[in-house]
């Protein structure tokens, strides 16, 4: 999806994301903010996306967690969920796994789920991904 040719509103000031993230009643603590350079949001097609300077690891220290954020992270969002992501990764054992889906399947659970390229799925506690 080229954003060029998108209405979109951009704002340099990752603040924003926190505030769709939510709007959308996921936590705000699922991007690292440091070093963002850009996030977008068209709100007809649902299409977000943020810019990092450079590759980012960050470690989800409740649930000793290793998830890396390529430089440019996109994805499809709507209430509770996030699908066809693109630019994260996380690691399991020795392997990296793209992560495509996200989302609260039931909010009162306390639950989110990570679904990947592979059809593997795992829950965490929500919590988990507040801001620190």
């Amino acid at each position: 999806m080229q954003r060029s040719s998108m209405e979109t509103s951009i704002s340099l000031f990752p603040l924003d994301d926190v505030e769709l993230l939510e709007e959308l009643c996921l936590p705000k603590g699922l991007f690292p903010l440091d070093d963002v350079e850009e996030f977008g949001y068209d709100r007809s097609l649902g299409f977000m996306w943020l810019t990092h300077r450079k590759k980012k690891d960050h470690v989800f220290k409740k649930i000793k967690q290793t998830v890396s954020y390529a430089t440019e992270v996109t994805t499809i969002v709507e209430k509770r969920r996030m699908k066809k992501m693109s630019g994260v990764k996380t690691r399991e054992l020795l392997l990296w796994l793209t992560i495509t889906d996200v989302y609260i399947e039931d909010p009162s659970s306390g639950k989110i789920t990570f679904k990947t390229g592979t059809g593997i799925s795992e829950s965490f506690p929500s919590s988990s991904f507040e801001l620190e």
